[in-house]
């Protein structure tokens, strides 16, 4: 495991997949070795370490986890009816990067930047970080 892998940033649970207003913004920070995952009333959606996650990214861009035995499908954006971050959800990301030198790298290409607002780009990242902080993602 690599505890010095860091990211955080706001993306959506798919808690359904045909009511958009169940897709709700969680805000997911990846340090120290701790994968955490906070609802928009500030509540612990799960807090593990990243060794012990399991998931894959679909070809449709879903990062699929499995955290304690249940199954999170989390995407790069809402659906047009999903709800907003919270404005407390907008503030813990903000000062988590207050102190923290922000990813570098790529960017999300242009195709997905025009027809997905990035949100293909986003999942990458995770799956990403995660599989360097020793998840079991794919």
């Amino acid at each position: 495991m690599t505890p010095d892998v860091t990211l955080a940033s706001v993306v959506y649970w798919r808690r359904s997949l045909w009511n958009g207003m169940r897709c709700v913004p969680v805000l997911m920070t990846l340090d120290q070795g701790w994968l955490r995952a906070r609802d928009r009333d500030g509540a612990e959606v799960f807090a593990v370490p990243a060794g012990q996650v399991r998931g894959r990214l679909t070809r449709l861009s879903t990062l699929l986890l499995t955290v304690g035995g249940r199954r999170y499908a989390i995407v790069g954006r809402g659906s047009d009816v999903s709800p907003s971050p919270s404005a407390d959800q907008r503030r813990e990301l903000d000062e988590f990067w207050a102190h923290r030198a922000p990813p570098s790298g790529d960017g999300a290409g242009f195709l997905d930047l025009v027809f997905n607002g990035g949100a293909s780009f986003h999942t990458r990242s995770w799956r990403d970080a995660l599989a360097r902080a020793g998840a079991a993602v794919r």
